[in-house]
């Protein structure tokens, strides 16, 4: 693969994917389609907000499992350099664990940046605030929330890494992490969509923070090997790019 067609399949039809996504919602107000959808689905109210399966396992659980594991990577990485049997992944262990907390601190940071509303928080829906868009500005007696990006789902968007951990380990691996990093994060998007906790947009943006920053990890860790390939303690074989 070129470094051209490299750049061409994870950074620029990412990023025009992403742009037109992003300005066909914001246009179309689709957000309010979906919750609306959703919110007479349940009954004209957020009904499963504060239920078991999904404020307590499909939510808190699944945040704590993501954090469990994020931490085991770690120790991993650490053990990298004295367990024979890790040294050959040493620097994508680094890379994971490095870019996982990175993506979820980055989206965590925007949270308190944007001021954005949930939409459990809106009059739309039963709460207090008007609907702005996104890129609306609030007058100054209006309060804003901490719901833009979606945090929850970051906790899924962030394993995207794991597509670039298994281009540089095993390629033929890759859309394996790929499919775990976006199945993951629609499940806690989904899940906190269907609890009016953010709208669909919000995950857009979450997804994109979580790729570009797990391919800016990607090139610091890989840049001086070749953007694809192994480094000398890996097993690497031509064909799996064919």
């Amino acid at each position: 693969m070129s470094n051209r067609l490299f750049w061409q399949n994870h950074l620029i039809i990412p990023l025009i994917a992403f742009a037109l996504l992003a300005w066909l919602f914001e246009q179309r107000q689709l957000d309010l389609v979906v919750a609306d959808w959703l919110y007479q689905l349940e009954g004209g109210r957020w009904a499963l907000r504060r239920s078991f399966i999904f404020s307590t396992i499909l939510h808190h659980d699944a945040a704590q499992l993501v954090k469990i594991m994020a931490l085991f990577i770690l120790v991993l990485a650490v053990a990298s350099s004295k367990v024979a049997k890790l040294k050959p992944y040493r620097q994508g262990l680094w890379y994971l664990a490095l870019a996982l907390p990175v993506s979820t601190l980055l989206v965590g940071a925007g949270k308190i940046l944007t001021h954005v509303d949930c939409p459990w928080d809106l009059l739309r829906y039963g709460g207090d605030h008007p609907y702005l868009k996104l890129f609306e500005m609030r007058t100054e007696n209006q309060s804003g929330g901490r719901c833009f990006p979606a945090g929850h789902a970051s906790g899924g968007y962030t394993m995207v890494a794991f597509y670039f951990f298994f281009l540089q380990i095993k390629p033929s691996w890759r859309f394996y992490g790929l499919g775990i990093g976006l199945a993951c994060g629609l499940l806690f998007g989904i899940t906190q969509q269907m609890r009016g906790a953010h709208f669909i947009s919000h995950d857009l943006w979450t997804l994109a923070i979580c790729w570009l920053n797990s391919l800016v990890w990607y090139l610091i860790f890989f840049k001086n090997k070749g953007l694809i390939e192994l480094n000398a303690t890996t097993t690497y074989r031509q064909g799996d790019y064919d």
